[in-house]
């Protein structure tokens, strides 16, 4: 798995996404901004991100997986 699959596999899994995908290795930092984040807490958001990847983990596809999220409204985006 490569930073490109996690992008592709975030912004297919969370309404609305884009993300921002670095890293190799196993270890990664996600940047992802979706209004599905709305009224969620930071934690649920994280949640919400770390569902999508619970089989590549569990096979250390993903070994650290570091993540950033907003609103579009909290980014300053507004294309997302």
């Amino acid at each position: 798995m490569d930073a490109r699959d996690i992008k592709d596999k975030i912004e297919q899994g969370i309404p609305g996404a884009r993300a921002e995908v670095s890293g190799g290795e196993a270890h990664f930092a996600a940047e992802v901004v979706s209004p599905a984040f709305e009224g969620k807490s930071r934690i649920e958001q994280h949640q919400m991100i770390y569902a999508l990847f619970r089989d590549e983990m569990a096979r250390q596809e993903i070994h650290a997986l570091s993540i950033k999220t907003a609103t579009p409204a909290a980014s300053g985006r507004r294309d997302a």
